[in-house]
């Protein structure tokens, strides 16, 4: 049972809850206590228990009799991530939606600075800033933060290409619910499900602003967190980029888009095949070898912007689909990593470059200057030939 708003609120916040009973009732109260006074009207807060096994669907009801614009939505089964997100989607009420995640928080003063800017603005979407916050209480700043330096007003996607680049999560991000619509947007079912919403919201959107200040707090390190579980889902990602590339495809057909998408994908791929955390070592091979297949299957025709560095050299080797190359390469840099800090060569806590954990793709990085213009030309036919120029 939900209960509805007597007036239709400016805000709605939809805060999917799942197996978070430790951190639940700090995000809620982050959210509810930042509402300026004289504002309740203006947002409202929309939790939906997505079956939890936990205490957190009766933390919910505690906390929703004891609180006004607080609603629960109950879910009768666990339907993942993306699904409760659209649950609460459906009964939100407000202009705008924000998504966020029930063990991230929001800092003192976001709720103000977010309502002033949407009434200021009126825009198709609001991007925000975050820091990653670890278990031990250091703050990091993202390494798509700069990105958003610098954006007065509001802009378009053709304006600020780099925005692309920003990390691709739904939270940092506050939607106009019709704009929303009008995109026929809603996540999917599946891990990485802020792949085929969170890019095309910024490629759809005629009015894009950007509040330079931290919005977001985002937690790291969490035991049960996507990012830190070895599980056989990850190669969900490759089913979230088809949605992804067949959107763009068809609303969209732009090869500069296209391309510097599919760098963005082919760079995600390379993060999850590397990353120790997210992959079980019999895994590895298989993953790296759908990419490949999907470096094959949406390569542009023009080619694509080249990472510099030793990224842009996996990116060949995915091209080849050369597996002995590249993880002889990844081994190469884990112990060069291990060596640089000190360490016993080929730990296995040795990274495989620079990325983080859950770092997404691309952000920040520079494009190489090849070929002439920075797009590299790794064409189908030097493909066809097993070979890369």
């Amino acid at each position: 049972m939900v209960n509805e708003p007597t007036h239709a609120p400016l805000l709605s916040i939809v805060v999917p809850v799942y197996g978070v009973e430790a951190y639940l009732y700090q995000c809620l109260e982050s959210i509810r206590a930042d509402i300026p006074a004289g504002e309740s009207d203006a947002v409202e807060l929309i939790a939906v228990d997505d079956a939890s096994p936990d205490g957190c669907g009766d933390m919910l009801r505690s906390y929703a009799a004891g609180h006004d614009r607080v609603r629960v939505v109950h879910l009768s089964s666990n339907v993942g991530l993306g699904l409760a997100r659209n649950a609460g989607l459906d009964v939100a009420t407000g202009r705008y939606v924000w998504f966020i995640d029930s063990d991230d928080w929001v800092p003192t003063g976001t709720i103000a600075a977010v309502l002033d800017r949407l009434r200021q603005h009126q825009p198709d979407v609001l991007m925000l800033d975050h820091l990653r916050v670890h278990e031990d209480g250091r703050r990091e700043i993202d390494a798509s933060s700069h990105l958003l330096h610098g954006i007065a007003g509001v802009t378009r996607l053709d304006d600020q290409p780099q925005l692309l680049r920003v990390q691709h999560t739904a939270w940092n991000k506050v939607v106009r619910r019709d704009f929303l619509d009008r995109l026929e947007l809603r996540f999917f079912p599946g891990w990485y499900e802020d792949i085929p919403f969170s890019h095309p919201l910024l490629i759809g959107a005629e009015k894009i602003s950007v509040l330079n200040r931290v919005c977001y707090l985002y937690r790291q390190g969490r035991q049960g967190a996507i990012t830190s579980t070895r599980s056989g889902r990850h190669f969900d990602a490759f089913a979230q980029y088809e949605r992804l590339l067949d959107w763009v495809a068809r609303r969209h057909p732009d090869e500069r888009l296209q391309a510097e998408l599919f760098q963005l994908m082919i760079s995600h791929y390379l993060v999850v095949v590397g990353n120790d955390d997210r992959l079980h070592p019999h895994l590895r091979r298989d993953f790296f070898h759908r990419a490949a297949e999907h470096y094959r299957r949406y390569l542009p025709t023009g080619g694509y912007p080249l990472p510099a560095g030793a990224t842009g050299l996996k990116h060949r080797l995915v091209g080849r689909g050369d597996w002995l190359a590249y993880s002889a390469l990844r081994q190469a840099h884990r112990i060069a990593g291990r060596l640089r800090r000190g360490g016993p060569a080929g730990g296995a806590g040795a990274g495989a470059g620079p990325v983080t954990a859950d770092e997404d793709p691309g952000r920040g990085a520079d494009v190489a200057t090849t070929r002439g213009g920075g797009i590299a030309t790794e064409r189908r036919d030097a493909l066809a030939g097993g070979r890369l120029p």
